[in-house]
């Protein structure tokens, strides 16, 4: 059952083959690269003039990425309306009973842990869904490496936060 309103959880083998037929359409049929933060690279080159977000992949062809990350949103828009409605909220469970933190440091906490998401994406040279889904899928070496940094650092971090922290 879904967490939120009780509705049927899809099984997960559906979204793995979408997942995998998105990766062979864009790369067979298309001859493009999947990957969440150069759309979000593609949205910056939109008022940026750095040279950064002036190259080639982020221009012309590369503006995809723009539909792509609107249809995501969409897609989060239309399951939360289907799924009862979106309600926005402070409320972040055991970090509110562990640590007990104002809306300010709340948002602060979310800040520094986004860019903390930015810069390891900019390090690994991709996110973890260019990476692990696409790249992996293409056996990249960089690819393998990064996932499994990835999932290392998260186990990791779950291992701290969880027996630690909380």
């Amino acid at each position: 059952m879904l967490l939120l309103h009780g509705l049927p959880v899809l099984h997960w083998a559906v979204a793995g083959v979408a997942i995998g037929a998105i990766t062979l359409i864009l790369m067979y049929a298309l001859n493009r690269r999947l990957g969440i933060s150069t759309g979000f690279e593609s949205v910056c080159a939109l008022v940026s003039k750095r040279p950064y977000f002036r190259r080639s992949e982020l221009q012309g062809k590369g503006r995809w990425r723009l539909p792509f990350l609107a249809g995501l949103v969409a897609g989060g828009v239309v399951s939360a309306l289907l799924g009862g409605g979106f309600a926005a909220s402070w409320d972040l469970g055991r970090f509110d009973v562990v640590i007990g933190a104002s809306p300010l440091l709340k948002t602060a906490w979310m800040f520094a842990g986004g860019l903390l998401i930015g810069f390891g994406t900019r390090l690994a040279g991709g996110c973890t869904s260019g990476h692990g889904i696409f790249g992996m899928a293409n056996f990249e070496k960089a690819s393998w490496l990064s996932t499994a940094s990835f999932m290392a650092a998260g186990i990791a971090t779950t291992q701290i936060v969880y027996r630690v922290v909380f």
